[in-house]
């Protein structure tokens, strides 16, 4: 899914901080993002809380990941395509938008719904490794 957002900053992920998947998902994309265009925020800070909020994600429940690009919102599996898409040497996985919408979310709301049960949680918000910490945004 993707529409237009009031979020005035491009190129932010919003993600499950206490998720042990989700954690793993930004640092997959931090290694592979050289020039740095994505940066991370929890849900569970200050900017993420108010970025869920304008995007109609509940704070206290996320079930999605989000990802604001060229002023665009991007929920569950377009979110993951959209960053992917724009990844190097990731490009290819443009082809998952050929995938209808309903059988690409359904397979992501299976996982978001037993993430914590499969990969675990933190009990709080996990520290980001070391050069990583700049690109997270956590106050508004």
């Amino acid at each position: 899914m993707k529409r237009e957002t009031p979020w005035p900053d491009d190129g932010v992920i919003l993600y499950d901080g206490v998720c042990v998947f989700c954690s793993g998902w930004v640092r997959f994309i931090a290694e592979r993002d050289r020039a740095g265009r994505f940066r991370f925020t929890p849900i569970q800070s200050p900017y993420g809380a108010a970025m869920a909020s304008a995007l109609d994600i509940d704070p206290a429940d996320p079930d999605t990941n989000a990802v604001v690009v060229d002023g665009l919102a991007y929920l569950r599996s377009d979110a993951a395509l959209a960053i992917l898409s724009r990844l190097p040497g990731w490009r290819w996985t443009r082809i998952g938008f050929l995938v209808p919408r309903l059988l690409r979310d359904r397979l992501y709301r299976l996982v978001a719904e037993n993430r914590y049960r499969i990969f675990g949680k933190h009990e709080a918000c996990a520290l980001p490794p070391a050069g990583l910490k700049e690109r997270v945004v956590t106050e508004l």
